[in-house]
């Protein structure tokens, strides 16, 4: 099984347009310390020709030009006018930075798109997504724990994690932590190896432990190093908990809380631009892979 990050930063890539927080700041002036990333998505495959896309965020189109293995010409299929590697897509929550890169795949190629009913059809009610040709994109609700294969030899099951509904779908008080078919976490198995993809997690309830212990690779949520980071860079009011992240260190955090789990690989994906593990040399850096951590980047490939 091959995973491909075509993107490790969460919503507004990094750095984010119109940021001039300390670690945005670093790449405006240069410093080789820091290196540009784009929206939250990977692609999953077992034979290394056909791939599932999780997530398509809105830099989809540039990580394809970026990615010669999903370049229409590495298609496995029949020869064509249209073609691509690309054989299914799955979303795990309705967040902007998941979907908007569908509006990307409208060209009049055909492929599944898998999604709990309640995403699917938050798209499906969305005006702008009726450009997704229904002839050519077969949406197909996926249940939560019912195992399914996208892609020959690749078998994958959602489950719930904590989370919310989608910023723009907030009404009133918005109940952060629950466990629904808004917000869910992957997992992926071909070859007897394992991994699970897990962007977005409110905390770490010990189902979910449960579940993950003995897997051969965790992506799982870096939004933000600390719960009250954006705050302190003076960029938002919001705590990472609030939007649905549990924050990498202090209490209830991620840094230490799948020791003693017996995985394999861990790493952090979906970066804020604030977050300064995303700093070459930094402390926080040095503390997350002095406690086993990897932070990934474009284009980081694993093989399992």
């Amino acid at each position: 099984m091959r995973l491909f990050v075509l993107g490790s930063a969460a919503g507004g890539g990094y750095p984010q347009w119109n940021c001039l927080c300390d670690v945005c700041r670093l790449y405006w002036a240069g410093d080789e310390r820091v290196v540009a990333r784009s929206q939250s998505s990977i692609a999953a495959s077992a034979d290394g020709r056909n791939w599932l896309l999780l997530n398509a965020s809105p830099d989809l189109r540039d990580q394809i030009l970026k990615s010669p293995r999903l370049s229409p010409a590495a298609s496995a299929g029949p020869p064509g006018r249209r073609a691509t590697p690309i054989s299914a897509v799955l979303v795990t929550n309705g967040d902007v930075d998941h979907i908007a890169g569908l509006l990307t795949l409208r060209e009049k190629q055909r492929f599944p798109l898998y999604g709990t009913a309640g995403v699917l059809g938050m798209i499906a009610d969305s005006p702008v997504f009726q450009v997704l040709d229904p002839a050519f994109v077969d949406k197909r609700p996926v249940a939560i724990g019912v195992g399914f294969e996208p892609l020959p030899g690749l078998f994958v099951e959602i489950f719930s994690v904590p989370g919310k509904v989608p910023l723009f779908m907030e009404k009133g008080e918005v109940d952060v932590g629950e466990e629904s078919e808004m917000t869910v976490g992957v997992k992926l198995s071909a070859h007897g190896k394992t991994a699970f993809y897990i962007p977005g997690c409110a905390h770490l309830p010990e189902t979910l432990k449960a579940r993950i212990r003995g897997a051969d690779t965790l992506l799982f949520d870096g939004t933000l190093y600390a719960d009250d980071e954006m705050r302190r860079a003076g960029v938002g009011e919001k705590t990472g908990r609030r939007m649905g992240h549990m924050p990498i260190s202090g209490e209830g955090g991620s840094l230490h809380a799948f020791e003693g789990l017996d995985i394999a690989r861990r790493a952090y994906i979906h970066i804020n631009n604030t977050n300064p593990v995303l700093v070459e040399g930094s402390s926080e850096r040095g503390t997350v892979e002095a406690a086993g951590w990897t932070v990934t980047r474009d284009g980081m490939e694993i093989a399992l």
